[in-house]
């Protein structure tokens, strides 16, 4: 089963350079990139320095590309039997560690929406399951890389 991520309208180098080096450390195929998500190279397709400095040289080793047509995109993945997993704070979300993956799966999808707003309304229905990780302190949330390191090494695991 190929294992990929989706990262859509993530603002932060600094987030997108953590995950696509956590990525490569959880054994991830592919990084899908959408929206206003920065690519790991400039529009003249030199390597961007400010990702380079949190992958690790992960944005280079790690295969990547950028859907330009969402949804569109997204429902030419799923005719291609992959599950889309988006990690998001929603009522009708699952714990993490309790997910597991359908059978005959081709591909998995972890997707991670934008930093403080998850993904919009419009996006959810192309979620096959919806998993989140339960806060138990004052803060609602973690940050947007270091929850795509939980929920990778839950979902790929298994």
């Amino acid at each position: 089963m190929k294992k990929s991520v989706w990262l859509h309208n993530i603002r932060s180098v600094h987030n997108v350079g953590s995950i696509f080096r956590t990525a490569d450390a959880a054994g991830v195929d592919h990084i899908y990139l959408s929206g206003y998500t920065p690519l790991p190279i400039d529009r003249f397709g030199r390597k961007r320095n400010d990702i380079n400095k949190i992958a690790l040289g992960a944005e280079q080793s790690m295969s990547w590309s950028r859907l330009n047509n969402i949804p569109q995109d997204i429902i030419d993945l799923k005719n291609n039997n992959a599950k889309f997993v988006y990690v998001e704070q929603h009522v009708s979300s699952i714990p993490f560690d309790e997910y597991l993956p359908q059978k005959g799966s081709l591909e998995i999808v972890l997707a991670m929406g934008e930093e403080t707003q998850g993904f919009i309304d419009e996006l959810l229905p192309y979620a096959d399951a919806i998993i989140e990780i339960p806060m138990h302190g004052e803060k609602e949330s973690l940050n947007v890389s270091v929850a795509f390191g939980i929920a990778a090494y839950s979902v790929f695991k298994k």
